[in-house]
């Protein structure tokens, strides 16, 4: 079977080559590879060496956002030949941590975890994998492609049920969510907004007409430009940027008793001064809450696929904008083109 290899770091080393299946373990499911997402990450692994091989190997088969078509399935797993799965991201570290041993992999506490595409563990990047049932989430048959989706929009249901537990610390109702950057995460974080009846607000640097259609087909507002541009104070904010001087920026957009949740982590180092004093000042006095949220567990995967179950089929399918064939797959597809909003590999072309 054919599969996408490579060498953290050095982006000439990326290859489209036949690999031995992995030799099936008791229980295992045999999926047939459809779709591929690509992200940031699958870049940085690439191009700037972070991600880990697996022990005694020197290549990692990449790949992360799956989605595949069930082949074989032992009895009793719950699964049968023909389920349309995506598999999840992290396993649980061998200790295991307290976090670990109850299910919550996404707070592990020693960093012993591993990823599937990422970290000591190859990757859903093949025309073939296999998958333990309880780390498979069957989809909805209707969601077709879209259940590629599935990885990212995880990220964001996690993101939404961390903020629903922080705002029930004081008896407000938030009203309004701003959600900054239009990537495939900022609509996601929309559309999970929308689903909650809030009112969606999302502010991007650039006024792509693709990405705004998106918002305002959501019954969402799109703002182009800065912060200030923005007109809106927001009990809620999703900051899917990860662009420093912004983030501290959102202390003072967002309303008292807000909650800010960051899940975005920028690729620049470029060092930019913040007025921390100012900031710490404005969290204070305002009681207002910001965390981050990275990496999904078991029930924020079941939550995404609900999530994307109730989505407008119509507008799921728009998000995927470029779909790219295995045979071809060279680095030049880890980089959006600047009408692309999620960018596929189809691993049976």
């Amino acid at each position: 079977m054919k599969a996408i290899t490579v060498v953290p770091g050095d982006p000439g080393q990326v290859r489209v080559e036949e690999v031995q299946d992995a030799k099936p373990a008791q229980g295992e499911l045999l999926v047939e590879g459809l779709l591929l997402g690509l992200c940031g990450t699958d870049a940085d692994i690439v191009e700037e060496g972070y991600g880990w091989v697996p022990p005694g190997q020197q290549r990692l088969l990449l790949g992360h956002e799956s989605l595949g078509s069930v082949r074989d399935a032992p009895p009793g797993s719950g699964f049968a030949p023909g389920d349309l799965v995506a598999g999840i991201v992290r396993r649980p570290d061998p200790v295991p941590c307290e976090p670990c041993a109850h299910g919550s992999w996404d707070f592990c506490s020693n960093g012993r975890y591993t990823e599937r595409g990422i970290k000591e563990l190859d990757g859903y990047g093949s025309q073939l994998w296999r998958i333990e049932p309880e780390y498979a989430i069957k989809l909805d048959p209707r969601l077709g492609d879209c259940g590629v989706l599935l990885e990212p929009a995880s990220v964001l249901a996690k993101a939404w049920e961390q903020i629903d537990r922080f705002v029930t610390r004081a008896p407000l109702r938030p009203k309004t969510v701003l959600v900054t950057g239009a990537g495939p995460i900022g609509l996601l974080a929309a559309l999970m907004g929308a689903q909650r009846a809030l009112d969606v607000h999302v502010l991007d640097v650039n006024g792509d007409e693709p990405k705004a259609q998106l918002v305002k087909d959501l019954g969402a507002t799109f703002h182009v430009g800065s912060l200030d541009d923005a007109k809106v104070t927001p009990e809620l904010i999703v900051d899917t940027t990860g662009h420093g001087p912004l983030v501290f920026d959102l202390t003072g957009k967002v309303a008292p008793s807000g909650v800010i949740c960051l899940t975005g982590i920028a690729s620049d180092s470029r060092r930019t001064p913040v007025p921390l004093d100012e900031s710490n000042k404005e969290m204070v006095l305002e009681n207002t809450v910001m965390f981050g949220s990275v990496n999904a567990n078991r029930r924020n995967f079941e939550q995404a696929a609900e999530a994307l179950a109730d989505a407008d089929l119509r507008w799921l399918r728009r998000l995927i904008t470029r779909k790219v064939p295995l045979s071809g797959f060279t680095p030049e597809f880890l980089h959006k083109r600047p009408e692309d909003v999620k960018v596929v590999v189809d691993l049976q072309a």
